[in-house]
C-alpha cells in the first residue's frame, strides 16, 4: 500500500491536515508506504517541507484525519491497553504500537521505518499524526509526544488482505 499527499488547512480536503504551520507548513509533502507477508509488516513515512532540523513524534492512529486533532482517535495498539488512552509503557511502547519518530534535516526532509510481527486488525489503523516532539517512553508519560501538529488518512491495509490471503 501507498499513499501520498500534501498538507493543507484544516478542513480542506481532510487527507492530509496540518494544525500547526510553523512545523508543517501547508504544501509540505508526505508518503506512507505499508508491506505485509505472513511474517509481519512494515510501515514507513516519507516527508518533505517541514520544519528544519525538528524532532517529530510519529504515530499509527485508530481515526481519520479532520480539523479536530482529537479525531484520530489514540494510537493504534496491537495488544490494547484495558484502560485507554494509554501512558502505560507494557502497551504503549514502539513494540506493541507504531511509532516512526525522525528528525527532519536541514532542508525539512525526514524518513523513518518500522517492522512488527504482527499485522493491523481491519479498519483499526487509519492515520498517521505527527506530533510536536520525540516520544517518550517513561512511566506515566510513555507514548506522549505533544501536541498533534499534522494528521494523514491513511487507507492501511489489515489482516488477511495485508498478507495477500495467506
Amino acid at each position: 500500500m501507498r499513499a501520498s499527499g500534501e498538507f493543507g488547512p484544516a478542513g480542506a480536503d481532510g487527507k492530509a491536515v496540518t494544525y500547526d504551520e510553523r512545523l508543517v507548513p501547508h504544501g509540505a509533502g508526505v508518503k506512507v508506504t505499508q508491506r505485509a507477508d505472513r511474517d509481519g509488516m512494515s510501515v514507513a513515512v516519507r516527508v518533505r517541507g517541514v520544519a528544519a532540523d525538528h524532532t517529530f513524534g510519529v504515530h499509527v492512529h485508530t481515526g481519520v484525519c479532520t480539523a479536530d486533532p482529537d479525531a484520530a482517535g489514540p494510537h493504534y495498539q496491537n495488544v490494547r491497553d484495558p484502560e485507554p488512552p494509554s501512558t502505560d509503557p507494557e502497551y504503549a511502547n514502539p513494540r506493541n504500537e507504531v511509532w516512526l519518530d525522525f528528525t527532519s534535516d536541514d532542508d525539512g526532509t525526514a524518513r523513518s521505518a518500522a517492522w512488527h510481527p504482527w499485522q493491523f486488525r481491519p479498519g483499526e489503523a487509519r492515520s498517521v499524526v505527527l506530533h510536536e516532539r520525540a516520544t517518550s517512553s517513561e512511566p506515566g508519560e510513555a507514548g506522549m509526544a505533544g501536541e498533534r501538529v499534522a494528521c494523514f488518512t491513511v487507507p492501511f491495509m489489515g489482516g488477511e488482505a495485508a498478507s495477500g490471503g495467506a
